[in-house]
């Protein structure tokens, strides 16, 4: 073998050979649904982290495991890697190796398609009010003009809005959307899919597909198939619990794969993150437990909320957003004073709260400082 090399076929081997072995395992469990993560203050204590939608529970064992057999390749670019974890999605999502796209996370897909389908030469972006704005600002750094489309009254994009507003350029739909929770109905978002003129992109953001359960829901993915204008962003920083490690993906047409590529970064995603990847789709316990464990948490959280008076918007992911009745920037400051940090304040809906599902414990914090600020 090359040595100045690693194959993809030594690559997967170090995946579960536990290559680099002399590293200590992280003391790190999936298993500890009660213990909470806690994030150091550097004026002391400790903070409970409720405001970036990330999974307290971190990576499953086996991505923690090939992180750590995986440390030989630091050394490596990972550009020969990424084949293997490609192959895997491809094969999961029922597309081809040359219909993916890795990414940075799926922040640089967003990132990419806005360089890639909007501008002074390509069209405006579309997107509802509100909604996760890192999109938003790559497009207006890229010279487009953004317009925002508010909600419907059930909180679900309004898409005939959207389209209306509309020649060329780019559409993104997050579904389920951030900061709100909730979910374009499948018909609706179907329908509009299909009405869309080919030289109109949509970009359908579904880095909260895995906590969707509802039966008004599904992926878009196949209607990759039929609609060359359609893209769709998947994340490892939710379900899979990878934010720290930045991987995401797209799927769509090769050649609107391949007109993306052309503004990405080489090796964007490291070797690291491309282990833990790969190895997360070979646990399969690991989405199924983290579906139930925020499920619990999130049930409990909303019905203790009720219970004092305030109502939430009907989730379909790891966070919630409700109705606190008063302008909610006193309160994210209060409760910051009481180290419990919650979500910023969303513009569209000042009253209300975005707030991560956290550990059971985490939650109980929560509640304890909430009652207390808003008493």
């Amino acid at each position: 073998m090359n040595t100045m090399s690693v194959s993809r076929r030594k690559f997967a081997q170090l995946l579960g050979a536990g290559a680099a072995a002399v590293v200590v395992r992280p003391t790190f469990s999936f298993a500890k649904p009660t213990q909470s993560v806690t994030t150091p203050l550097a004026e002391g204590g400790n903070i409970v982290r409720l405001s970036a939608n990330e999974n307290p529970y971190g990576p499953c064992p086996k991505a923690l495991e090939a992180i750590t057999n995986s440390f030989g390749l630091a050394c490596r670019y990972p550009d020969e890697h990424n084949n293997l974890l490609i192959d895997k999605l491809a094969k999961l999502n029922g597309v081809n190796h040359d219909q993916i796209l890795l990414g940075d996370g799926s922040g640089e897909i967003l990132k990419l398609c806005a360089e890639t389908f909007t501008g002074p030469q390509n069209g405006k972006l579309v997107a509802a009010d509100p909604t996760f704005e890192a999109i938003l600002n790559n497009a207006s750094a890229n010279g487009a003009e953004v317009v925002k489309a508010p909600l419907t009254s059930s909180f679900a994009h309004d898409l005939p809005k959207m389209l209306a507003a509309t020649k060329g350029g780019l559409i993104y739909v997050c579904n389920p959307n951030n900061p709100t929770a909730s979910i374009t109905p499948k018909d609706e978002l179907r329908d509009f899919i299909a009405k869309t003129p080919r030289e109109t992109m949509i970009l359908v953001d579904e880095a909260y597909f895995h906590f969707a359960d509802s039966p008004d829901y599904e992926s878009v993915i196949p209607l990759v198939k039929e609609h060359p204008n359609l893209i769709v962003s998947r994340t490892f920083s939710k379900i899979y619990g990878m934010a720290g490690l930045r991987c995401g993906y797209c799927v769509a047409q090769k050649e609107t794969i391949e007109r993306m590529r052309r503004n990405q970064m080489w090796d964007s995603v490291n070797c690291m993150a491309l282990a833990a990847a790969t190895a997360s789709l070979d646990d399969l316990d690991h989405v199924p437990t983290g579906q139930r464990l925020n499920r619990e948490a999130k049930q409990f959280t909303t019905s203790e909320l009720e219970k004092m008076g305030y109502k939430s918007i009907p989730s379909q992911a790891n966070f919630i957003m409700f109705d606190c009745k008063r302008s909610v920037v006193p309160i994210i400051k209060a409760m910051k004073e009481r180290n419990v940090r919650v979500g910023r304040l969303f513009p569209a809906l000042p009253n209300h709260m975005r707030l991560t599902i956290g550990k059971k414990t985490e939650m109980e914090t929560f509640l304890a400082a909430f009652r207390e600020v808003m008493a």
